[in-house]
């Protein structure tokens, strides 16, 4: 499932019952928009195992500040509420399906 990740809603998804993986990115960053259909393709693969949220990081600062981020893309993956993994940089899908995975694992 892919779902919107704004700061209204992040604590909810953060601590709900599947593991999330967020995605922060902008719409000015060409990278962002490289992974972004491997992200969506994953988010349908994994469907009812975790959430892929995409958050706009324009409209919740909040988000990457709480967590150091300062390059996009970068991925955050949660589990039980916990940051247990993070990835910056534009990846392959197996990449990408590897750290799915381990969070998962």
């Amino acid at each position: 499932m892919e779902v919107t990740i704004t700061k209204d809603n992040f604590e909810s998804y953060k601590n709900g019952e599947l593991p999330l993986v967020v995605d922060l990115w902008a719409t000015w960053c060409g990278p962002c928009r490289q992974i972004a259909p491997i992200v969506s393709e994953l988010a349908a693969e994994y469907d009812g195992k975790l959430v892929v949220g995409k958050c706009d990081i324009e409209e919740n600062d909040d988000i990457p500040m709480e967590f150091g981020v300062r390059n996009i893309p970068t991925i955050l993956f949660f589990k039980g509420g916990e940051l247990v993994d993070k990835f910056v940089g534009a990846a392959s899908k197996a990449t990408l399906q590897a750290k799915f995975d381990a969070l998962l694992g």
